[in-house]
């Protein structure tokens, strides 16, 4: 790994334990205004008071944060999307470029490439040609690889194993994608990855407990931490929510640890 990468790497994961904590905060775009995300220099400032490694986002919510950004917590920008829930198809479009982070400052870029979607080689395709654009200028890429095939569920263990590789494969440095449900399997999906995985959380969970068990057994499995956004921001104290995350990830918290911190 080249040395600019390393030190773009090291802003991504805390070099005390290899780990991070990244809060996804890139819906805007597809959503609209939501509870949580509404005031960015709120948000920003949460994040990184609750001891948040980096904020996975657009650069409209960046510019609109503005000078909440702190060198603690760094910034990966997105670069795929391109659709929202008025219509869209959900198929992701490069709608940037890696230059772009650069100039905004990011630590990483990140795209999403939906596997088992009838345009699975278009989005293969695009996002390889994006991971050349970040060899070129040493930029970590995160790939959000979604596994949704033919009789696929969502959180289907070969499913995920498959497309967590495939991104590695074209070039993710970092992977973003589901916790399959139990750390045995998840940990086959470790195991099959050569580079970090760290997952998301998906659409808001019916509990804290809940999310905070998916942390806790992915990082037995072998995570090296999540990308989480409703599940976080969407709660009443996003600060000690990521309070929580940071001690899931960083400090080998118990889940009643954890609910415990957030009054649980």
């Amino acid at each position: 790994m080249s040395v600019g990468k390393q030190i773009r790497m090291s802003s991504i994961f805390r070099k005390s334990t290899g780990k991070t904590v990244v809060v996804a905060v890139d819906h805007g775009g597809i959503a609209g205004p939501m509870k949580g995300i509404n005031d960015a220099v709120k948000m920003v400032r949460e994040c990184v008071a609750g001891g948040a490694d980096s904020i996975l986002t657009t650069r409209g919510f960046a510019r609109a944060a503005e000078g909440a950004w702190d060198r603690s917590t760094s910034l990966i920008l997105r670069l795929t999307g391109g659709f929202t829930i008025l219509g869209g198809e959900f198929e992701e479009e490069l709608i940037s470029s890696a230059e772009t982070s650069l100039l905004y400052g990011a630590s990483g870029a990140a795209a999403t490439v939906k596997f088992g979607h009838r345009r699975e080689g278009a989005f293969t395709m695009q996002t390889s040609l994006l991971a050349d654009a970040c060899e070129r200028w040493d930029l970590p890429l995160m790939i959000e690889a979604m596994a949704h095939g033919k009789d696929m569920k969502i959180a289907d263990p070969f499913g995920i194993a498959l497309a967590a590789r495939a991104a590695a494969e074209i070039g993710a440095d970092i992977v973003k994608t589901y916790y399959t449900g139990d750390p045995d399997s998840f940990r086959k999906v470790i195991e099959g990855c050569p580079v970090p995985v760290v997952i998301l959380g998906g659409e808001k969970s019916g509990s804290i407990e809940q999310i905070f068990s998916d942390v806790y057994y992915a990082m037995q499995a072998g995570a090296r931490g999540i990308a989480i956004g409703r599940n976080i921001w969407h709660e009443d104290n996003t600060r000690v929510m990521v309070e929580a995350m940071a001690a899931l990830v960083h400090e080998n918290a118990t889940i009643g640890q954890a609910l415990k911190h957030v009054g649980v």
